[in-house]
């Protein structure tokens, strides 16, 4: 089997996966878009993900999305799905269609300045544990955040995004569906590879898969 024929069968079950799990919540399938994570994986892996069908593409690290992105055809959607630091913000917002990990009023400025001719779609990471090693604004900093983020002119605040706890998750995923009703966001980016069925039926309209489409990521 080519890399090309094995990418192609493992996104076709990921999508039967998204579509029993729309059904089941009484979804259509179509509400749910994939997003393919090519963290670590060569941009071969991007292409072959593309000639599968796929059009929406997440980079957890701004080096690796300015390696690949740019081979992407005409038409693909191009998410950063990792941290952003300060810094780098305006690299985010030349190489991204999509930053779904905004997590403070700084980082959106910033963003929206270097976003100046376009507009630049965003999500807002929520902080859903106590992993003080992990990224996301507090459930309680939230309203302010998304006031702030939807004065800026350069940005379109689509909904939220987390990365929950290692274990049971679903639980978390219903607290940031109600996060995101509370603010009038229809868009929840949430869901990997090992739980994303799960985020479905809780509301996911992103699911981000890495290994399920790819394989074990390279260390």
């Amino acid at each position: 089997m080519t890399r090309d024929e094995e990418v192609a069968a493992r996104t076709a079950e990921v999508r039967g996966r998204i579509a029993e799990s729309a059904r089941r919540a009484g979804r259509a399938p179509q509400t749910v878009t994939l997003v393919a994570v090519t963290k670590t994986k060569p941009v071969e892996d991007l292409l072959a993900a593309w000639r599968a069908g796929v059009r929406h593409f997440g980079e957890n690290r701004i080096q690796e999305a300015e390696a690949k992105f740019p081979s992407l055809p005409s038409g693909g959607v191009r998410h950063v799905i990792g941290p952003v630091q300060s810094n780098k913000a305006a690299r985010a917002a030349r190489i991204a269609d999509v930053v779904q990990t905004v997590d403070s009023a700084d980082l959106a400025r910033r963003l929206d300045r270097a976003a100046a001719g376009k507009r630049l779609a965003v999500f807002i990471e929520v902080l859903l544990g106590e992993e003080p090693t992990k990224a996301g604004v507090a459930p309680a900093d939230l309203p302010r955040l998304v006031e702030e983020i939807r004065a800026l002119p350069n940005l379109d605040l689509r909904g939220l995004m987390a990365i929950p706890p290692p274990g049971e998750t679903r639980s978390h995923f219903q607290t940031l569906r109600r996060l995101a009703e509370a603010e009038s966001l229809t868009e929840l980016s949430m869901g990997m590879s090992d739980d994303f069925e799960a985020a479905i039926e809780e509301g996911a309209t992103l699911v981000r898969v890495g290994s399920a489409l790819f394989g074990a990521r390279r260390p």
